[in-house]
């Protein structure tokens, strides 16, 4: 069978094509994608969407045609899901967590362990950085029986790149259905303020403003840490913030440093967004909306999901998902405000055996 995705639709980027080729690893269905990210500036496969597929390819031992930078039409066609090792080199700033991405959905369902070393940008513009996969995605795929772990090696900023990350992502035999709902308590806030080949106060600072515009706002935060290093390849600058896992309530906020942008600048911005996000008193925040819509449709079970806010990304997902499989998501909101997803997913079971949690550490 072949599944035949339009690039250009909805939201028509890269996330197409990410979740697209992640579901037919999953499945064993070759995909093919047209009109790749046909409504960006720089349409067609981008160095960090390429390398994805490549990543994806390495784990499934798939055939692929049409991969060049550039290029508008893919084909894909997995073989099995064996899992393993994967060593991939971006050779850019290209965002690392678009790369894993896909991995990550495809992991649970391999024969082995996904140990996977990404080389890139860790916190660039245009993509979530890795804390919030670290602190905000992991802890709420893990709800779900998800089984895994990503640590920083070395952090990667726009231009040069050259930051390392390291998985332990585990085979499962299920994923399980999630059922969140409008949250009253207050949670608990943490956070990371970074700077790389600029002095430590840059993230001192940032870290100020994030704290003083929490508490303006009602919220104290628990603890921030502050990362100082000097071994990054460009300079750069950043910070997350995310609530604790002990609740539900698990979402998160950040901020990047740009040139002639002052570094308390950076820091309200992180934390007017995390307040913005609080507000509404929904446990999945507006990224993380998108990101989990392939794993519920996966999952045993249904789940049913308040978010912050319905973006066209969300949607575009959804798209995706029904193409490949005989559900239907049920969606009560507009986009650009809070909203309802639910969904009965297949319960679609692994090749690999559950592990003991002790073997992620």
């Amino acid at each position: 069978m072949v599944v035949e995705i339009d690039g250009s639709v909805l939201e028509g980027g890269g996330q197409i094509l990410r979740s697209a080729v992640a579901f037919g690893a999953v499945l064993g269905k070759t995909v093919v994608v047209e009109k790749i990210r046909a409504k960006r500036k720089t349409p067609g496969l981008r160095p960090q969407h390429l390398h994805g597929i490549l990543a994806v390819k390495e784990l499934t031992r798939a055939q692929v045609k049409g991969t060049h930078v550039g290029s508008n039409r893919i084909e894909f066609i997995p073989q099995n899901r064996k899992g393993g090792q994967v060593t991939v080199d971006i050779g850019t700033a290209g965002a690392i967590t678009l790369v894993l991405q896909g991995v990550m959905i495809v992991a649970p369902y391999c024969e082995q362990p996904v140990r996977a070393q990404l080389s890139g940008g860790t916190n660039v513009a245009w993509s979530p950085p890795i804390e919030y996969l670290q602190h905000v995605l992991l802890p709420r795929l893990q709800q779900m029986n998800y089984q895994g772990m990503v640590e920083i090696e070395k952090r990667g900023y726009y231009p040069r790149g050259g930051g390392r990350i390291n998985t332990n992502l585990l085979p499962v035999r299920k994923l399980t259905s999630l059922c969140l709902k409008k949250a009253q308590e207050t949670p608990k806030i943490f956070g990371l303020s970074h700077c790389g080949f600029l002095p430590r106060h840059v993230a001192e600072r940032q870290a100020n403003a994030a704290t003083n515009t929490l508490s303006q706002g009602g919220y104290m935060i628990e603890t921030i840490e502050i990362e100082h290093r000097s071994d990054t390849l460009s300079p750069g600058s950043g910070i997350s913030l995310w609530t604790s896992k002990q609740n539900n309530r698990i979402i998160g906020a950040d901020a990047l440093g740009q040139r002639k942008l002052k570094a308390e600048v950076v820091g309200e911005q992180a934390a007017t967004s995390l307040i913005q996000e609080l507000k509404t008193s929904a446990p999945v925040d507006v990224h993380q909306a998108d990101m989990i819509i392939p794993y519920i449709a996966l999952a045993e079970g249904e789940s049913s999901l308040f978010v912050s806010e319905l973006a066209m990304h969300t949607l575009t997902n959804i798209h995706v998902v029904e193409k490949f499989l005989n559900i239907k998501f049920d969606v009560k909101g507009e986009v650009g405000t809070p909203a309802h997803i639910s969904v009965k997913g297949i319960g679609f079971e692994g090749d690999g055996v559950s592990p003991e949690p002790s073997q992620i550490d």
